[in-house]
């Protein structure tokens, strides 16, 4: 393979921003059947862009082969139902979107956001490419394009006479391989007056917040507001506001219209959150690539504090079976050596095996038959939320361990931080 690029300029890629070894597919689940045959790896190496400071992976398999049948459902999680119809109350106030828009999203998944806009009688259209998550949208009436997204589906669209009022996307443009093919289509499709929305990870938090875990193959880039304000830019579309929020341990929502279209005004947070990014170094290459060290350094203290509960005898288990956590344990080199099993409320990835460490994924009722000492919250962005839902632990002196940004471990949801490694 030659030298890699970056996705947005074409720039070659001289800088590494970190170097988390060899990987599986984060979310390449495995059947039983499958644990004695050979797994692909790939290298899971980011870079930054000079040019851009885009941070970026490079690209080893082909988004059919990533997400044309995919394990992950939104439905799954309580809190990220809960975010989408506050979205959905919030952004209908503001901009009255009603009976006569068309709301597209793109990424649809299982229709967890547009069952709010279909209740209140507003048309949807959803883009989805993964058909076994699309066709549980479809089957709650919510219509479905099973799709990959970029210039070719907008150009479809657009002459099949759809435009959209309200374009979406949610934890979708991280995981775009093409990202000028997708943002060229964004722009065909939106109406001449329309908004646009897009919910990312924001790079800022995973670096100040040490969110290495959030790197794997699926997502292909990693974006501060002042990268994703130029590459919508050289697009034709303005970014005119932006929110700052908790959702997948600190993302960003920002707001897009065409470069022509005269209303809304560009907000104030807009300026506050460059001024923002500049104060923490997210314009200087020096910034990403000390990032490598701060890693290695929480490797080390996880794998301390796991070797020396072992040492004391105690049982360990994961909770959740999410991406983040296939790139932490296959990064930390932690197995069943450590982890006895782990549980999901995901019914499609019960019964599975999680990739590369091969740690069986159990229901949560598990955890009440083996009593283990420490449960291990792979998803540490929905900590709260997981030990509400387990706080039963607490019967039998059981704690809660928390991963990132360091080790911390807590003995139930009330009590407070006891350890930091």
């Amino acid at each position: 393979m030659g030298e890699a690029q970056c996705r947005f300029s074409g720039q070659p890629l001289h800088y590494s921003f970190v170097d988390l070894g060899m990987s599986p597919l984060a979310n390449a689940y495995l059947t039983a059947e499958q644990l004695n045959q050979a797994e692909k790896y790939y290298p899971l190496h980011a870079y930054v862009s000079e040019d851009t400071l885009l941070v970026q992976l490079e690209q080893f398999e082909t988004p059919d082969n990533i997400f044309s049948d995919y394990a992950y459902f939104s439905s799954y999680s309580e809190s990220w139902l809960k975010h989408a119809k506050t979205y959905t109350d919030m952004i209908v106030e503001r901009f009255g979107f009603n009976q006569k828009s068309q709301i597209v999203e793109i990424a649809s998944n299982d229709g967890y956001l547009l069952q709010n806009f279909v209740e209140r009688g507003i048309p949807v259209l959803g883009i989805e490419p993964a058909a076994n998550i699309a066709k549980v949208a479809q089957e709650r009436g919510i219509p479905s394009l099973i799709k990959f997204f970029g210039v070719q589906t907008a150009k479809e669209l657009v002459l099949q006479g759809t435009k959209a009022d309200l374009l979406i996307g949610n934890n979708v443009l991280a995981h775009v391989p093409n990202l000028n093919d997708f943002i060229a289509g964004m722009q065909i499709i939106l109406n001449s007056n329309g908004i646009l929305t897009m919910e990312f990870p924001h790079v800022l938090q995973l670096i100040q917040q040490n969110q290495f875990d959030t790197i794997y193959h699926e997502h292909f880039s990693y974006f501060s507001f002042l990268t994703v304000e130029k590459i919508f830019a050289a697009h034709n579309l303005t970014l005119f506001d932006v929110e700052e929020l908790p959702t997948h341990g600190g993302s960003l929502r920002i707001y897009a219209k065409h470069d022509y279209a005269e209303n809304p005004g560009i907000t104030e947070r807009v300026k506050e959150l460059k001024d923002k990014e500049i104060a923490a170094g997210l314009d200087l290459i020096e910034t990403y690539i000390t990032f490598g060290e701060k890693v290695k350094e929480t490797k080390r203290k996880l794998l301390s504090f796991l070797l020396a509960a072992k040492v004391e005898g105690k049982s360990i288990v994961g909770y959740g079976a999410p991406a983040k956590g296939n790139t932490l344990l296959n990064y930390c080199g932690i197995g069943r050596d450590f982890i006895d099993y782990t549980v999901d409320r995901n019914p499609h990835k019960q019964g599975l095996f999680l990739p590369g460490t091969h740690i069986p994924i159990y229901g949560p009722d598990k955890v009440r038959e083996t009593k283990p000492e420490y449960l291990l919250i792979l998803p540490w962005n929905l900590k709260e939320e997981i030990m509400e839902q387990m706080a039963f632990i607490s019967e039998w002196g059981g704690q809660f361990v928390v991963p990132i940004p360091e080790v911390q471990v807590y003995s139930s949801p009330l009590r407070e931080l006891l350890l930091t490694a």
